[in-house]
């Protein structure tokens, strides 16, 4: 069964924020995080791609910037998938033969 080609350096969620909800209208991060009903430096490390966007913070984001939960945790496994791809060796990793388990 092939793969789908993978995304090319998917973006991180947060940086998906800023470029288009936060830069554009000059919000700050710290008025979004009000927003959100978190603290600044919570929604900071994930805007610097430094925390993952959690289903809990998927569900915030999208009551306040309008797309799915579903699409901010799609974003955040593109892009954990494709980091994970670039450091991961699968050389050593067969694949089962399940017709030939009793």
């Amino acid at each position: 069964m092939d793969e789908l080609k993978p995304m090319h350096n998917p973006p991180h969620p947060g940086e998906f924020i800023c470029d288009v909800y936060l830069e554009p209208f000059g919000v700050s991060g710290r008025a979004l995080a009000a927003q959100l009903g978190i603290a600044a430096s919570t929604l900071s490390r994930v805007l610097s791609g430094s925390s993952r966007v959690t289903p809990e913070m998927a569900l915030r984001l999208s009551k306040a910037l309008g797309r799915s939960a579903e699409s901010w945790l799609s974003m955040q496994d593109a892009h954990d998938l494709w980091r994970a791809r670039q450091r991961i060796d699968l050389d050593g990793v067969g694949r089962l033969d399940v017709a030939a388990v009793p």
